[in-house]
């Protein structure tokens, strides 16, 4: 079969504060709050997004939460992204991810159709002052509601929930419903409570109530100066978390499950992101034999796998292991995604990777997990 003309659609794609408008926070924040919102000075030869005391959020037009700024021959990826002039536009200010004519071009090179847009949790939660921070998250959810409303046929947007205050959470969750966002995100925190803890019942009612699809989205390394004090220390840190930092899912889906949850609130959604997948039948066939032998007694009307398979998904970039193993874990939970702009993504070598890893898989998962999964579950186009 010729793959070349298949739709894909990628259900992980970013947008960071390091490449947001300049004037976001002017045009959306509360009136009460503008003063005390991220805003962008000129300092030390270079432009950078500062919080209400001056204090350093990221430096503008670079990579990530921390606006990491480019420089050749230091990833492969991010060379290979330049090729285009990707890095360089940024640094002049041209924002390919945050224009969505731009955004969309871009995705048009990579032979992207749609793509699923998480956003700026990571910077918002690092505010301490929680008003502040929940405006934050408002403010960026009214602004990505317009940027997708460029083109809804091609964009969804993930709205950001201040997920430490669950009551204001569930309200979020009902504005951006009735603005169209319907996929919103819990944050993935060092110190997130575990999901099946009452404070999360708001967000849970709110969510089933107005159909939202809920996402929990991997989080990078915190960089501990106790342990890493030179720079190949803090390689080797970066590499061991960068091996294992998809795994903290497995306590999540856990959660999910064993607290009742997800047989709770039979009509909610969830989406772990950029949590690869190869590691599912372990955790499902061990979740299904603990179940069996120690908790029966439980609400539970189905073994783990079951409502795993029945509410839950899960996006990887690369993992050939996975999908070997797609039918246990269940083909209609699984999409792809090229995490673009970042660093771990594969943009734009989008259709070889896809060509590379798909190749003993049969066409109609190759399709499912590229295209159907994601079509259906954010309402993108029959194609």
């Amino acid at each position: 079969m010729d793959h070349r003309t298949e739709p894909v659609v990628s259900a992980d794609g970013h947008i960071d504060l390091p490449l947001l408008p300049h004037d976001l926070f002017d045009r959306f924040a509360p009136a009460g709050l503008r003063a005390r919102m991220p805003r962008v000075i000129e300092r030390d030869g270079g432009q950078f997004w500062v919080d209400e005391n001056g204090g350093q959020l990221a430096f503008v037009g670079g990579s990530g939460n921390s606006g990491q700024p480019y420089a050749r021959g230091q990833s492969t990826r991010f060379d290979r992204m330049n090729e285009s002039g990707f890095w360089d536009d940024c640094a002049k200010g041209h924002f390919h991810p945050t224009d969505p004519a731009l955004r969309i071009a871009a995705q048009d090179r990579d032979g992207i159709v749609g793509e699923v847009l998480y956003g700026v949790l990571g910077v918002a939660n690092a505010i301490d002052d929680q008003d502040v921070s929940a405006a934050v998250m408002q403010s960026y959810n009214a602004w990505l509601a317009e940027f997708c409303s460029y083109d809804p046929t091609r964009l969804v947007g993930v709205a950001c929930l201040p997920s430490k205050n669950p009551a204001a959470a569930a309200d979020e969750i009902r504005r951006c419903a009735a603005r169209g966002l319907r996929a919103v995100e819990v944050a993935m925190t060092y110190d997130l409570l575990p999901l099946w803890r009452q404070e999360f019942t708001p967000i849970w009612e709110a969510a089933d109530e107005c159909g939202a699809i809920v996402h929990l989205h991997t989080i990078g390394p915190p960089i501990d100066p106790r342990h890493a004090t030179t720079d190949r220390e803090r390689a080797a840190w970066v590499g061991g978390w960068l091996t294992v930092f998809q795994l903290r899912m497995v306590e999540r889906v856990a959660e999910l499950i064993f607290g009742g949850v997800l047989h709770k609130y039979e009509n909610l959604r969830v989406v772990i992101g950029e949590s690869g997948i190869g590691w599912l039948p372990y955790v499902l066939e061990r979740m299904d034999d603990q179940w069996s032998q120690r908790f029966t007694h439980l609400e539970l009307t189905m073994p783990p796998s079951g409502y795993w398979q029945r509410q839950m998904s899960a996006t990887f970039q690369v993992d050939e292991a996975g999908l070997l193993l797609a039918d246990r874990i269940g083909v209609h939970t699984l999409m792809w995604g090229n995490d673009f702009p970042h660093g771990d993504g594969v943009w734009p070598d989008s259709r070889a990777v896809i060509d590379k890893q798909f190749a003993a898989i049969p066409d109609t998962t190759r399709r499912a997990i590229t295209y159907d999964n994601a079509a259906r579950l954010y309402g993108f186009p029959s194609r």
